[in-house]
């Protein structure tokens, strides 16, 4: 119960939206919660909750409620975006909108894989393991969202995607072997798009004296307007700079990251080496 009223209370404008929408959609079609709900597969309770705000809207039901009631308007299918975003992290939202649309998109990465690059078991298992400890439903919603912006791969016009991945993020196991060699596995598929490069930097770099990646990770986004920002996160905060000066000091950080890392054909090795290793 007390899960329930703090999503109504927390619910955001555009699943509320939803909820108001599509109670007033059914009782126009003269359905109630359960007849609705087994049109498009779903329990009455269900049905319910998202009516109330106590558990936002699928993805997929909304795609079924586009069918079943949307009355041709495609007013679920403007909703589908928003609802999406809003389950982000509040850090995150004005970023996501940022990487949809994006031409560009240079990343560093210290830790664990990038989301962008994550097979949807690695993301569960990282998204249930970190602190504070979520509801499996909260972990599912992070999960759906987290995969929706895989979509950026196969957008038209395409975006360039570059990720260069400290080797330590790749060795750092995260949920199970299996869960990492078909990460691994997934990295390798991106990797051979003509449109993404994957780039690793390797351990020994430090050995040299230099390590222009110490300072944690980074990505560097190019807007359809031919501007260019930096994004960071950290503890679960986010930084999104504009300053020219800033953002061209990050550019040349990166660049220097990007000399010091493995070529492309290397870094490929390397990560299918570790994929076979997990055999």
């Amino acid at each position: 119960m007390a899960k329930t009223a703090k999503n109504k209370a927390t619910a955001g404008g555009a699943t509320r939206l939803v909820s108001h929408l599509t109670r007033a959609l059914r009782e126009r079609a003269r359905l109630t919660q359960t007849e609705l709900g087994r049109r498009i597969g779903y329990t009455g309770s269900a049905i319910s909750a998202m009516e109330t705000c106590a558990q936002p809207p699928s993805d997929e039901m909304l795609v079924k409620l586009e069918e079943e009631i949307g009355e041709g308007l495609g007013v679920f299918e403007v909703a589908r975006e928003c609802v999406r975003l809003e389950k982000f992290p509040v850090h995150f939202q004005d970023f996501a909108v940022l990487e949809k649309h994006a031409l560009t998109l240079f990343m560093f990465e210290t830790q664990v894989i990038n989301g962008l690059f994550q097979t949807d078991a690695y993301a569960r298992a990282l998204i249930a393991g970190g602190f504070p400890i979520l509801s499996d439903e909260r972990v599912e919603e992070l999960v759906e969202a987290r995969m929706a912006r895989t979509a950026l791969f196969d957008r038209e016009p395409g975006a360039l995607i570059e990720l260069i991945l400290d080797e330590a993020a790749l060795r750092r196991d995260i949920g199970s072997k299996a869960i990492m060699r078909d990460q691994y596995r997934h990295l390798v598929e991106l990797a051979q798009r003509r449109n993404v490069t994957v780039q690793v930097l390797p351990l020994n770099v430090g050995l040299t004296g230099e390590h222009a990646g110490a300072r944690g990770g980074m990505t560097l986004v190019e807007t359809p307007k031919h501007e260019w920002l930096v994004y960071m996160e950290t503890q679960g905060e986010s930084l999104l700079l504009s300053d020219r000066a800033k953002v061209s000091m990050f550019s040349q950080r990166y660049a220097r990251i990007r000399a010091q890392a493995l070529d492309p054909r290397e870094s490929l090795g390397l990560i299918k080496s570790l994929a076979g290793d997990m055999q």
